[in-house]
């Protein structure tokens, strides 16, 4: 069984997240549909009411940490 994920998992959420959509530039994603994404994921457990910006630009920039490193 995959492990739960929570919102304070940025870089595992990252990585599930260029994994799952790695054409994506994450800088291109709104925050409305980040907050989709990332409850949509496999595993996901938390609540989605506890997203914060500063929890969805950790994301995000977990995020394109990956897809900047697939892109080279």
């Amino acid at each position: 069984m995959a492990r739960e994920i929570h919102w304070t998992d940025a870089e595992e959420i990252g990585i599930e997240l260029a994994k799952k959509f790695p054409s994506l530039d994450p800088l291109t994603v709104r925050f409305t549909d980040l907050h989709r994404y990332v409850t949509e994921l496999a595993g996901f457990a938390d609540d989605p009411k506890l997203s914060s910006e500063p929890r969805l630009e950790a994301i995000q920039m977990a995020w394109y940490e990956e897809y900047k490193d697939a892109q080279q």
